[in-house]
């Protein structure tokens, strides 16, 4: 059965990874100095061990937890793994007139860690994650043990001109992002030109669509210009740090990854054979066992 919060379209799932992710997802209401009102965040924990040290993941953008559903099996055999909807996404709720911005993201990610964790763990972000995984590192250094960047933004991939998006171009452009991912589930479905573990993963990046506030909290988000302001943060990490990147990024290309470990000090650079932007989707067993090695 899965939880009373997540959208009734999480009733069409069909991969037994999400499926099983998505019933064990719970809410835990955490204060936070943004709102009176507490915020219902969703996440998960699985694994326990008395010695390793916890993982965090942090997924992309306007993604859930749910895109880790093939990676976490794999870690939490071996570390207790935590997984949050950020602020402003996923199935975390959204509170009206809030600002969804990485400063307020920032705040309720560390409120979420005092709360539930409040011991240092290993950070994982991947692409937009992994700039909130920077942006947390800097300015919490005392939470974070070690850092790991997946196919990150941090020189790339912000919205700089997200500032200049005025009603009702602004809903008119979340709208349009809205429409392409369901059409292409249509037409996938449709047509056949997608097979099923493509149509599950767009379907898993659509469930959100359904939260109240959406719409509000993304436009909110892409006009705040989202991580643009990481790159002058890079050079200053000093956690031990250890960067995976998909040969095949589509989306970032490769530069990025030779640059991340040029600019962070104690850092380690893996390329992810037959793998994309996602290579915790496309490569999940390769990417855990050396994410593993690294913890």
């Amino acid at each position: 059965m899965f939880p009373s919060f997540l959208p009734n379209s999480v009733k069409q799932l069909k991969d037994s990874s999400a499926v099983n992710l998505a019933q064990k997802i719970k809410q835990s209401l955490i204060s936070t100095p943004l709102h009176p009102q507490p915020i219902a965040t969703a996440y998960l924990q699985q694994g326990k061990s008395k010695t390793a040290k916890p993982i965090l993941l942090l997924h992309g953008f306007d993604s859930s937890l749910l895109e880790y559903r093939h990676l976490i099996p794999h870690l939490a055999q071996k570390n207790p793994t935590w997984a949050i909807d950020l602020l402003g996404f996923g199935f975390t709720e959204r509170i009206s007139g809030l600002k969804y911005q990485p400063e307020t993201i920032r705040t309720h990610l560390h409120c979420f860690w005092k709360s539930l964790i409040n011991q240092p763990v290993i950070i994982i972000g991947a692409s937009m994650g992994g700039a909130v995984a920077i942006d947390f590192t800097i300015a919490h250094p005392e939470a974070v043990a070690k850092l790991i960047l997946i196919d990150s933004i941090g020189f790339q991939g912000s919205f700089p001109l997200g500032k200049l998006l005025f009603p009702p171009l602004d809903y008119l452009a979340v709208e349009f992002w809205r429409q392409r991912k369901l059409q292409a589930l249509f037409w996938g479905n449709f047509l056949g030109k997608l097979d099923p573990r493509e149509i599950e993963a767009i379907r898993c990046s659509t469930l959100s669509f359904e939260m109240v506030g959406w719409d509000e909290a993304l436009i909110s988000f892409t006009k705040s210009g989202g991580y643009s302001h990481v790159k002058e943060f890079i050079p200053q990490i000093s956690k031990p740090t250890l960067i995976l990147w998909g040969e095949e990024d589509e989306m970032l290309g490769r530069e990025d990854a030779s640059k991340f470990r040029d600019e962070i000090a104690q850092s380690k650079l893996i390329w992810i054979e037959k793998a994309g932007h996602v290579p915790h989707y496309d490569q999940p067993e390769i990417t855990a066992q050396h994410i593993l090695q690294f913890c």
